[in-house]
């Protein structure tokens, strides 16, 4: 079976908690696109240009530590406002999307570029208040010492770059699901996704 299954959305949404859910529970494989970003992030922190590190990027980079940090974050949204390196990046995704099982992808512009013909597409988000704290909780979890103010104004500066960028700007395709966690429970919000996933089975 080939199903595709579409969450975007900003930060701190909910749609990695959500896609990792999703997939468990139908049985599908996983891709946060958001680490092939950090990854090529990462490698151009190290002195490689965006292109190069997008084009030599393999599967091991995704599982390198050290992605998670706003470091990486901040250099990942820079490198994905680049035409070229997304389409470096494109391929991968396309053929990860249409593998026999089912795939999720998670990311930001994959219900509108990467498989606008997607069986499913959600758009995750939350208000800026709400996606700002959960962040802050996790980076004070992770030993990281900053501020909430200040996590809320990277945020919003990226979703701000995410939002304007010409190559593939973050936003909802017309036929997506919003799905707005603000008030939702984590089991809440992947209810309402598999309800969605499973109806959409259900008519085949």
């Amino acid at each position: 079976m080939i199903f595709t299954v579409a969450i975007d959305g900003p930060a701190a949404a909910g749609k990695g908690t959500i896609s990792r859910e999703v997939a468990a529970r139908f049985g599908f494989a996983h891709l946060d696109t958001g680490l092939i970003y950090r990854a090529t992030g990462r490698r151009v922190l190290a002195g490689e240009a965006p292109l190069e590190a997008a084009r030599a990027l393999e599967p091991g980079d995704l599982a390198a530590g050290g992605l998670r940090t706003p470091e990486v974050a901040q250099a990942a949204s820079q490198v994905a406002a680049i035409p070229e390196v997304r389409e470096a990046l494109v391929a991968f995704q396309r053929r990860f999307a249409r593998r026999e099982g089912g795939a999720v992808l998670d990311g930001r512009d994959i219900g509108t570029v990467i498989c606008p013909e997607a069986e499913v597409k959600l758009f995750v988000t939350a208000s800026d208040a709400v996606r700002a704290h959960r962040r802050w909780l996790e980076e004070q979890a992770a030993g990281l010492g900053t501020s909430e103010a200040d996590v809320l104004a990277e945020l919003q500066a990226r979703d701000a770059r995410d939002a304007a960028r010409a190559a593939a700007p973050m936003r909802a395709a017309d036929d997506a699901l919003q799905l707005d966690t603000s008030r939702m429970s984590i089991e809440e919000a992947v209810a309402a996704a598999v309800a969605a996933i499973s109806d959409r089975m259900d008519r085949g």
